[in-house]
């Protein structure tokens, strides 16, 4: 049984999508993504996922709207948002996301141990919580 933890990768930058993909495949997990947030919610409802890297400024559905969407389907999904900004300072957009529940804020660009840990650290949060089956 495959076990390896599976990460949506949302963003509508192709550079940054593949750095991202690179980087977690690197580190053994398995990447699926999405150049927008309308997208990624469609790809999570069709294979949900362990986790989800999203960005915050992009067209069709922005991040916060994306993880609003992605909460609706699973409350507890972890997620982590980045931003380069866009028409307001990416630390407001960041700022934002980082009001929500289980969601760590980076600020583009990145350093890949950034990435990593906070990966790290949200999924260890994850599988560490009880569970809620009977």
């Amino acid at each position: 049984m495959n076990d390896r933890k599976r990460i949506l990768v949302i963003d509508d930058e192709p550079t940054a999508l593949d750095l991202l993909r690179r980087i977690l495949e690197m580190n053994g997990y398995e990447v699926l993504s999405a150049v927008n947030g309308q997208k990624g919610v469609e790809l999570f409802q069709q294979s949900p996922c362990d986790m989800v890297i999203t960005d915050m400024v992009m067209p069709i559905k922005d991040g916060l709207q994306t993880i609003l969407d992605l909460r609706t389907l699973a409350p507890k999904l972890p997620v982590i948002a980045i931003s380069g900004g866009g028409t307001i300072s990416k630390e407001r957009y960041l700022a934002v996301a980082g009001y929500l529940d289980n969601v760590i804020t980076i600020a583009k660009p990145f350093a890949i141990e950034d990435i990593t840990e906070a990966v790290k650290r949200l999924l260890q949060d994850q599988s560490s919580e009880p569970s809620e089956e009977v």
